[in-house]
């Protein structure tokens, strides 16, 4: 697996984690129950920061510089709330919301546009 798949994978990774770890708490039945303990939320911490720290890493390695991952982690972190809020939560998305989804992918998309090809 190259260096951009194991980069996105981890992101993507750590903000489901992420999604479950803070809006958890507002879902029906047993999953509201165990996500709205202190500890799990602390303890969910724990692969989150590992997984972000080492995307950073990657990142830094494969760009050369510490801004692509801000805005790659912004955006895709926008996109996984959207869709996982729409899905989970059954909360659809204003006009204003999708709108930022749309700004959050080509915000990604920006951060490939003047890349070589590693």
């Amino acid at each position: 697996m190259n260096v951009l798949t194991q980069l996105l994978l981890l992101l993507l990774i750590a903000n489901v984690i992420a999604w479950f770890q803070i809006q958890g708490q507002f879902m029906d039945g047993a999953w509201k129950l165990w996500l709205s303990k202190d500890w799990v939320v602390v303890i969910l911490g724990i692969p989150i920061g590992w997984m972000l720290w080492k995307a950073a890493l990657l990142s830094y390695n494969y760009f050369g510089a510490v801004w692509n991952i801000r805005m790659i982690g912004f955006g895709l972190g926008t996109i996984v709330f959207g869709v996982m809020t729409w899905v989970i939560l059954d909360e659809l998305p204003g006009w204003h919301t999708v709108i930022s989804i749309v700004l959050a992918a080509a915000i990604i998309m920006l951060q490939f546009s003047n890349l070589t090809i590693k």
